[in-house]
């Protein structure tokens, strides 16, 4: 199985995540997700079951098609081909009823083997602070997954602070849920590329 790949990608002003993977066996597919705070904006998909079944098959082939979908959906969010999908998108997420949990600090939540997250909840339609909002946060794929919860206070904001705890091998996410009464909201971050950042040494 291959093991895919994750890419930051600045247009702009914005900053997206890019992430391929490799679905197989069990379902041969090759998925691209593109990510902007922990959100999906656009996804791509395509079956290579017939080339699976087929001689030519090898797993060297299968990682080479794994990482030409992945540079061929950055090319495109470069060039401007996916700007009518992400701005539908985000318009999209904009009008959806409810509350929306955001993590603020997406670029320094995790360093030297601390997670501190700066997380917010407001609510979809006025954008209004939700206090009182229970969030809880995971780490999804670690060897003890230990859920972190706190409530958000009267700006809608709360701070969550715990060591990274020991890792499995296989996929890695962090995970944050709010809740408000029956509203709720999730929002994941892969860490594949950060977890083998933080076995070398501090994350940048």
């Amino acid at each position: 199985m291959s093991s895919g790949f994750n890419t930051d990608v600045r247009v702009g002003e914005q900053i997206f995540h890019v992430q391929t993977e490799d679905r197989g066996p069990s379902r041969p597919i090759i998925d691209t997700a593109v990510y902007q705070n922990g959100r999906v904006l656009h996804r791509r998909s395509s079956n290579y079951g017939q080339f699976a079944a087929s001689d030519d098959f090898n797993m060297d082939a299968l990682r080479q098609r794994v990482e030409e979908q992945h540079r061929s959906v950055i090319e495109s969010l470069r060039s401007g081909v996916l700007d009518a999908d992400i701005a539908a998108a985000t318009e999209q997420a904009s009008r959806t009823v409810g509350i929306q949990v955001q993590l603020l600090n997406t670029g320094s939540w995790l360093t030297a083997g601390t997670v501190s997250l700066e997380v917010e909840v407001v609510r979809r339609s006025e954008r209004q602070p939700e206090t009182g909002a229970q969030v809880e946060a995971v780490i999804e794929g670690a060897i003890q997954e230990t859920r972190h919860t706190a409530i958000t206070n009267d700006q809608g904001r709360v701070k969550i602070l715990f060591p990274l705890p020991p890792l499995g091998r296989g996929d890695l996410a962090l995970v944050i849920r709010a809740a408000a009464g029956e509203e709720k909201d999730e929002i994941r971050f892969s860490m594949r590329t950060r977890a083998k950042a933080t076995q070398a040494g501090p994350a940048q």
